[in-house]
């Protein structure tokens, strides 16, 4: 540590702003420390554990703290491991977008529930239409002359019910067909992005696209709170996928897109940010 501050304690050249994804993950899962069981720190181990004032400080290898701790009492080894045999945390571009590709997966695997959920609720329908059309029309006779109505209903709830019926068996069932693939499509689209696949992202890019018309459309016939968040989400799921993921060969591609994760992944990116000294390779 001669000529160098401590690590954290010295004052940034300036003040940027910056959403980590890094000091999200710790907190979740704790930080990734090396040397913390070892007896002793070499010259080569500057990158992972310091020691000064009597105390070692000891850095994550995800989020870049550096934490002060007393030596172990009782080290199980003599030095900390050599490079080759620590797993490097992600970071950086690759934290980032496994984050961001996990969360858009999430919110895909619930429409597959939902939508599964109402492909199933039409089949059962369609399956027992004939079946419940009478009692459903008695117990919509009795509502609406409860509530003073002199005729069949021309909107509403009721009128909704009275068309449903309406439907016949095959048209349901073909409804509940479109329905099932609409949510295999969503499912494979978590599925896909939830292991970060780059087809996935190609997939759902091409089909949250094809369907932000007709929210469009919906919303100038009936606005909800719930359309407004559902079409932002996904107009900023088609933003991200379209310039972060460079999808279609924009701003340099696949391959820009890789070399940029490069940068942020492997022990040359931890000595770029190591501070103090040079650290030797």
């Amino acid at each position: 540590m001669t000529g160098a501050e401590l690590p954290g304690t010295a004052k940034p050249r300036r003040f940027v702003p910056r959403f980590h994804y890094e000091l999200i993950v710790c907190g979740f899962r704790g930080h990734e420390l090396i040397g913390a069981d070892a007896a002793e720190l070499r010259s080569e181990d500057a990158i992972v554990a310091r020691e000064a004032g009597g105390l070692r400080w000891y850095r994550c290898l995800r989020c870049d703290s550096w934490l002060p701790l007393p030596p172990p009492t009782q080290p199980v080894r003599p030095y900390p491991p050599a490079r080759e045999e620590i797993e490097l945390p992600l970071r950086g571009r690759p934290l980032r977008d496994k984050i961001v590709l996990r969360l858009i997966a999430i919110d895909r695997a619930l429409h597959f529930l939902v939508l599964a959920a109402v492909a199933a609720a039409i089949f059962v329908f369609a399956a027992k239409q004939a079946e419940l059309r009478g009692p459903a029309y008695r117990v919509l006779a009795d509502i609406q002359s409860g509530l003073g109505g002199q005729g069949p209903a021309r909107h509403g709830l009721l009128y909704d019910v009275h068309r449903l019926f309406s439907i016949n068996t095959g048209t349901l069932t073909k409804i509940g067909l479109i329905v099932a693939a609409y949510a295999v499509l969503e499912g494979v689209e978590a599925v896909g992005l939830w292991y970060q696949r780059r087809w996935a992202e190609y997939l759902t890019f091409v089909a949250t696209t094809v369907f932000l018309p007709l929210e469009v459309y919906e919303l100038t016939h009936r606005l909800s709170a719930l359309k407004v968040i559902t079409l932002l989400v996904n107009v900023a799921v088609v933003a991200y996928l379209l310039f972060a993921k460079r999808l279609f060969g924009l701003r340099g591609g696949s391959a820009a897109d890789e070399a940029e994760r490069a940068r942020d992944v492997g022990w040359p990116a931890l000595e770029r940010t190591t501070p103090g000294p040079s650290v030797p390779a």
